[in-house]
């Protein structure tokens, strides 16, 4: 093994460990949090180490860089998650080369993804992004808007609602990270409770806040420099 290997190996590990740490301390069931290492950027050989120590989810933000890179790795048995903003004349490889979609955050996008997705292949598991922060930099359908996008994505046939997504504007203080985490997640009980049972998914928290992400019920959390170090 590598230097570099052994740097991820370790690296890897921790992030694991702490994982499990905040399962243990915030009363949440072992194994309950789903680690999605985010590779953007990385190239297609670091991906492939990662996975030889027995990661499997991974997450992209571009799409043309992650289908390149599904490409260098087919032979892998790779669950890729696409985690960036879409554009409409994407969706076409998004609902071929994915398994998960974090990033859906309008009607039109979700539409498209359900006639492009090949039934073959099974229904594309979504989650709704939404904007907590009311940034205009970032993507995300408004709180206010969630109920009835939630209601029409659930009866798209080619498509799973699994649950929400959302990136809050950076936050070093652990309270008010949890305090936005908090409102995600009484934005998914509302949508259950509304009758979508299915939409139980919390992808949420990354490298500087996934320990409040944890706490407030996160059960994806989305981790890139924590695991590949600084970005090239």
């Amino acid at each position: 093994m590598s230097e570099t290997d052994t740097a991820l190996q370790a690296r890897l590990q921790q992030v694991r460990q702490r994982i499990a740490a905040y399962e243990q301390k915030y009363a949440r069931e072992p194994h309950s949090v789903q680690l999605v290492a985010v590779s953007k950027t990385q190239a297609a050989e670091r991906v492939r180490a990662v996975y030889s120590l027995g990661h499997r989810h991974f997450g992209e933000n571009y799409l043309q860089e992650a289908l390149a890179k599904r490409e260098a790795l087919a032979d892998c048995n790779i669950v890729w998650h696409f985690i960036g903003p879409i554009q409409s004349n994407k969706t076409r490889d998004l609902a071929a080369g994915f398994d998960w979609i974090h990033s859906v955050d309008r009607l039109k996008i979700a539409e498209r993804l359900n006639e492009q997705r090949d039934p073959a292949r099974g229904p594309l598991r979504v989650l709704i992004q939404v904007n907590l922060s009311g940034e205009a930099s970032k993507s995300g359908c408004t709180p206010e808007a969630l109920p009835e996008l939630a209601a029409a994505i659930a009866r798209l046939p080619q498509l799973r609602l699994r649950g929400l997504m959302a990136i809050p504007a950076p936050e070093t203080d652990f309270d008010r990270q949890r305090q936005v985490f908090h409102q995600l997640r009484l934005a998914r009980n509302a949508v259950m409770e509304a009758g979508l049972r299915d939409c139980r998914e919390l992808s949420m928290g990354m490298s500087a806040d996934f320990e409040a992400a944890i706490a407030e019920g996160a059960t994806l959390v989305r981790i890139g420099s924590d695991i590949f170090g600084k970005r090239p």
